[in-house]
């Protein structure tokens, strides 16, 4: 058997040519696992992401039950406070009183609370000001008295107070009250 002198400089080339693909596919690979990588790390991101929102939806389902509830409430409260001016219907004071109660225990068990404004500062977040009230002596913008109960579900304001606000007198209404004088 003769061995052929082309024989080796084929098969070199041959094996080169082979060494490159294979170089080519591991590059390949390369790319296609950090490909891979990357979009496992966005689906673990959307999970997350998706998780959190479902959690926040389910915090606060309730919601819209709770602000219709909330005007129940408010009713109630005006009856207590228009029975107790007029001395009558005593049953009828105890029996809202009793309603009251149970459901402001239903808003707690929601996680609702009132806002405490009334002596605290104005805060456009938890309040709607409905009036400004002059008065010398005191901080400005503080709350001095409270229209209509605001109500946060737990940490959210789903409900502003709507308040009168306290302010210091303006110029203007003391060169009017200096004017008079």
């Amino acid at each position: 058997m003769v061995e052929d002198p082309k024989q080796p400089d084929e098969n070199k080339a041959q094996l080169e040519t082979l060494q490159r693909d294979l170089d080519e596919e591991r590059k390949r690979s390369e790319e296609y696992l950090t490909s891979f990588k990357y979009a496992q790390a966005d689906l673990e991101n959307l999970k997350r992401r998706c998780d959190r929102q479902i959690e926040e939806s389910r915090k606060y389902a309730n919601e819209r039950l709770i602000i219709e509830l909330l005007d129940v409430a408010d009713e109630l409260e005006l009856a207590i406070k228009s029975s107790h001016k007029s001395d009558t219907g005593e049953t009828l004071v105890q029996g809202v009183e009793m309603t009251l109660k149970k459901l402001t225990a239903l808003f707690k068990r929601e996680g609702v609370s009132p806002i405490e404004c009334v002596g605290k500062p104005f805060d456009p977040s938890k309040h709607d000001a409905v009036a400004r009230i002059e008065k010398e002596g005191v901080e400005d913008c503080t709350v001095v008295e409270e229209v209509r109960k605001g109500y946060v579900m737990k940490e959210k304001v789903i409900r502003p107070s709507i308040v009168k606000v306290v302010v210091k007198p303006s110029s203007n209404s003391q060169e009017e009250m200096s004017s008079d004088e």
